[in-house]
């Protein structure tokens, strides 16, 4: 896996604007003027969020000529869903501990 952290990819997550980003980008690459245009901001600060975006590792770019597209990383959200599963596991376990002592 890359550099990312969980801390970086829930940081970038917790944003409601990023978050949305990353919901346009399930539609494939897009400019940033396009991104911009369906977000309730402006232009910079949608460049601002694709910055945390890309270097919690959620998303990527390519210039195709003079525009930059931005999409899903492949494994962007691996981290992610790692940290959950492992927290999902641990409460699951504790309660089936619980269950199991607190049986007659």
């Amino acid at each position: 896996m890359s550099n990312q952290s969980a801390d970086a990819v829930f940081d970038a997550l917790g944003e409601p604007v990023r978050r949305r980003i990353l919901e346009l980008l399930r539609d494939g690459p897009t400019p940033v003027g396009r991104l911009a245009d369906r977000l309730p901001v402006g232009r910079p600060a949608v460049s601002k969020h694709l910055r945390v975006l890309s270097d919690a590792g959620l998303i990527e770019h390519r210039s195709a000529g003079t525009r930059n597209l931005y999409a899903l990383a492949p494994d962007g959200m691996a981290i992610a869903q790692q940290w959950l599963v492992r927290t999902w596991d641990t409460v699951l376990a504790a309660y089936a501990a619980e269950i199991k002592r607190s049986s007659p």
